[in-house]
């Protein structure tokens, strides 16, 4: 809870609800037993209120309740278990608000079940202490949550980001020079910018940049590529453009300490996104090349270059105007990397904006399949290459299909690990009728699966495990199909 007083008037609102309820009176039947308005006793239960004495001593007479009882914060047995939950930081550090859930909402679901409830708390904890969700990858979870429910799109930073560039006669074309943007932030935000050798800071030598907030000083890593500047400089008019006081000081992320610093570092970024590559003309050109009739990997890429340097900006932005702009919802995309001097396959970023399955991130160091295009270009990746290409990805086990197209490239920021940027559009009667060269002799369709432990292509060539998740399901599933033979004969 955000403070003492609001921990007093909910667990007053609690026990209230709960010696009414034991009762089965209706706030009405115990607004005509103390003289109390039914709205007023409506506001007390839901803690938006505490009474005075001497209305707490007309609840006390009403409830058959002493005085001293209901004014305790000690709680009944079976609200117990949430004397933690309210006392914590839960209600703070959960953004409930971003999903429609208020406190008192939750408030009333929890006086309601109580026991049902813990159940259900203690069966999350659970899950993510076995499946090593702590609270980073939670918090993650729910700003991709958070994404996917408004697809992605914020029209509100997208007014932000013309009202800026109009205000400020930027033109937007991939040539959009860094010292422009730094000159904006020096002129109109008064920063301090400077290149700092990080190396000579022992373990900063991979972090990109550092705001020191009480200087305006921003320090950038003299190993910055310009498009990595250029997103740098562009994210941090974001921060100041929106406003958002509460935020990370390092890029890369370190630590935080809040979700709201992970929420509105997301927002920064997307305003950077939006700043960079304006929406008209990439939907301009991003339809054009839909409408071809064959794909061309070369022809992609030379959309990319339309925009921007950066494949990895080009790629999130299109997640914006896809589903926004051009009615393609369905979709997926994924940031994977593979370290150098390893074959581990790690997906570093996602997001989903439909409700199919696959594929998702697993935390649980199964393999990613070895068929997915993105997974193949990171093997094939050739020193100072980048490598484009696409595939029609047939996921068996779920009967779907994607259009998947993948860019692949060093990370020219780390010790030679590779990245590769993927969108995966879910091939349904709308998308076909968009994309015209989904039938394309050029674009192969592969069976694939998301983990070789839960795949059941029986003949994959470059299987890296044997399918024991599958193997366990079907198992299971014949025991059940021998227990029913067994009732028939008996």
């Amino acid at each position: 809870m955000n403070s003492e007083s609001d921990f007093i008037k909910t667990v007053f609102g609690l026990k209230l609800k709960q010696l009414r309820q034991k009762k089965n009176w209706s706030l009405q039947d115990l607004a005509v037993k103390t003289g109390l308005s039914k709205s007023y006793l409506n506001e007390i239960e839901n803690g938006k209120k505490y009474p005075k004495h001497d209305k707490i001593i007309q609840l006390s007479d009403a409830l058959n309740s002493t005085f001293d009882d209901l004014v305790s914060t000690k709680l009944d047995k079976s609200l117990a278990p949430f004397n933690e939950i309210l006392q914590s930081d839960f209600f703070k550090e959960v953004p409930l608000e971003l999903f429609g859930i208020n406190k008192n909402n939750l408030i009333s679901i929890i006086s309601d079940a109580p026991k049902k409830v813990t159940a259900f708390i203690n069966a999350l904890i659970e899950i993510s202490q076995n499946y090593n969700l702590g609270k980073e990858r939670f918090y993650f979870a729910v700003l991709r949550s958070f994404q996917e429910l408004y697809d992605n799109y914020f029209p509100e930073i997208e007014d932000k980001v013309n009202q800026f560039t109009e205000e400020n006669h930027l033109q937007i074309d991939r040539n959009l020079k860094s010292d422009i943007l730094e000159n904006i932030l020096i002129e109109k935000f008064n920063y301090t910018i400077q290149s700092e050798d990080f190396e000579k800071y022992d373990t900063l030598d991979n972090l990109r940049s550092l705001l020191i907030p009480e200087k305006k000083l921003l320090l950038l890593n003299r190993k910055l590529e310009k498009d990595q500047k250029t997103f740098i400089l562009a994210k941090e008019i974001g921060f100041n453009v929106l406003e958002l006081k509460v935020r990370p000081t390092t890029y890369s992320w370190l630590d935080f300490g809040s979700f709201e610093e992970i929420l509105n570092n997301f927002y920064a970024s997307y305003f950077a996104g939006a700043l960079l590559i304006s929406k008209e003309p990439a939907i301009e050109k991003t339809a054009e090349f839909f409408q071809q009739n064959n794909w061309n990997p070369k022809s992609f890429e030379s959309l990319i270059n339309t925009f921007t340097h950066s494949p990895e900006t080009f790629y999130y932005r299109l997640t914006n105007i896809l589903s926004a702009e051009m009615g393609i919802k369905d979709l997926f995309y994924l940031c994977l990397v593979k370290k150098k001097g390893s074959d581990k396959i790690q997906i570093l970023k996602e997001l989903h904006l439909n409700h199919q399955q696959a594929p998702h991130a697993n935390a649980m160091n199964e393999h990613y399949c070895q068929r997915w295009i993105a997974v193949k270009n990171l093997h094939d990746l050739k020193e100072n290459e980048t490598l484009t290409d696409a595939q029609i990805s047939h996921y068996k086990d779920q009967g779907i299909s994607y259009l998947v197209i993948s860019t692949s490239q060093r990370n020219p920021f780390s010790d030679g690990s590779n990245r590769s940027y993927c969108l995966g559009i879910l091939l349904n009667s709308q998308t076909i009728k968009k994309i015209g060269f989904v039938k394309s002799p050029s674009l192969k369709t592969i069976n694939v699966g998301v983990t070789c432990e839960s795949c059941s292509i029986a003949d994959c060539e470059i299987r890296q495990a044997p399918a024991v998740r599958l193997e366990k399901e079907h198992f299971n599933s014949s025991m059940k199909n021998s227990i029913e033979k067994i009732r028939k004969e008996f």
